[in-house]
């Protein structure tokens, strides 16, 4: 596999937090010194993933969607890990979802075969990067967006003379005031109609994001999946999908809707191709402590499972100034901070190393290179001791770190990941 190499990559000043005295080393030589994340070189801050959480959520996801019928295409953008698509891929996803063509080449790059790009496609120079792959590769399989008439002109002129047509599924806008998408059923029929005029594009079926259905609730996000489904049938009886196609495609699936998601997808009535449903959540991957804890679907159906967050950033206090106050060194360069600041959870003492529950202990604000901590009495933080935080929103947590030490539970650093973003 591709990503194999990623263990012949030399460790050097590109990587914050590795050990400095392991320059020079690869990245599966250091791997095999199994060293301690706490005791072995590393530095702070140092972000860490924790291995027996990445492993359940992986196992819990497929479980999920093996229930209800569902194929996975997790959305890669989370994490920009081949050696994590890898394991989703080995866990049962059908394949990986991406937002844009820089996305799509890291994965063919690391040998994804299936893609799903959750877009509309219109960069001439990446259609044209986009056909030379599937006509060097007949395994190779890519769907992307349409939502406009417009787009398709844009994207059969650049295919042209292409050897295999693109497939492409119509993208149902979940409403007035949400992001792209064909906002009526009526739209979406001049697109299908629009794909149907050229030998570039094949249509294969719809889908959407219901995450972006304005003020979502269960019952608008429902609502609005069934429109989804519906014109996935009323798509079929006009005929507007090609003879010769062997499944109809129907998409949808963020983070936080799933289970309404595999509900409605349920109710889809048979179609006259068997169908591909296909779910694209992907956060699920490491989970959080913060927006993913609060929103996922395991919250309302706590007896389908429920995902572990596998995120640590850890980070040393530099400053205690006053007995409310002290400073980590850690900030808006290290930790997700879009939508929550990073939760203080334990404190590893620099005395004796034992680790205690962060009582007392706020994260009130970052700088660029800072955390500030409210401190109460309880805290006894000291200078020296490392905080452990917990992180909120995944997508904006991987792409601080370009390598990764996955850490089992008593600290031995068993891999390294690397992102490409």
């Amino acid at each position: 596999m591709a990503f194999e190499h990623l263990k012949d990559e030399h460790v050097d000043h590109r990587f914050k937090g590795l050990p400095m005295d392991a320059e020079g080393l690869t990245v599966g030589e250091l791997a095999a010194q199994r060293r301690n994340l706490f005791t072995g070189g590393f530095t702070t801050p140092v972000l860490a993933l924790s291995a027996e959480a990445l492993e359940h959520n992986l196992a819990l996801l497929e479980t999920y969607a093996e229930r209800h019928g569902l194929a996975f295409a997790p959305h890669g953008k989370t994490s920009m890990a081949p050696q994590l698509f890898d394991r989703q891929v080995e866990y049962g996803a059908w394949g990986i979802t991406a937002a844009v063509p820089h996305q799509a080449r890291v994965y063919r790059t690391f040998g994804i075969q299936r893609i799903f790009l959750a877009n509309e496609l219109v960069d001439a120079a990446a259609l044209r990067w986009l056909a030379a792959e599937l006509a060097e590769d007949p395994d190779f399989r890519f769907i992307c967006y349409v939502d406009s008439v417009r787009g398709v002109e844009l994207m059969d002129q650049a295919l042209r003379g292409s050897r295999r047509p693109v497939d492409v599924v119509v993208e149902l806008g979940a409403g007035d005031g949400a992001r792209t998408g064909a906002r009526t059923e009526a739209d979406c029929a001049a697109v299908a109609d629009a794909v149907a005029a050229t030998s570039t594009l094949r249509l294969v079926g719809v889908a959407g994001y219901e995450g972006e259905v304005p003020g979502a609730t269960t019952d608008t996000v429902r609502a609005w999946l069934r429109r989804l489904t519906a014109l996935a049938v009323e798509l079929d009886k006009a005929g507007r999908f090609p003879a010769g196609l062997d499944e109809i495609v129907v998409s949808a699936g963020g983070s936080a809707w799933f289970d309404t998601v595999a509900e409605v997808f349920a109710e889809l009535p048979p179609l006259s191709r068997p169908v591909l449903k296909l779910l694209r959540s992907g956060a699920y991957v490491s989970h959080d402590d913060g927006q993913y804890r609060n929103l996922t679907p395991f919250n309302r159906v706590p007896e389908e499972g429920a995902l572990q967050p596998a995120f640590r950033l850890w980070a040393q206090v530099v400053s205690r100034p006053t007995p409310e106050q002290a400073f980590v060194n850690a900030g808006k360069r290290d930790a997700a901070y879009d939508l929550h600041l990073p939760e203080a959870q334990v404190v590893r003492s620099a005395r004796d190393g034992a680790v205690r529950p962060a009582d007392g202990i706020t994260v009130s604000r970052l700088s660029d290179q800072h955390a500030w901590l409210d401190t109460t009495a309880e805290a006894e933080l000291e200078v020296g001791d490392w905080v452990g935080m917990g992180l909120s929103h995944p997508c904006t947590a991987f792409d601080k770190w370009p390598l990764i030490p996955l850490v089992e539970a008593d600290g031995t650093v068993v891999d390294y990941i690397r992102t490409f973003f």
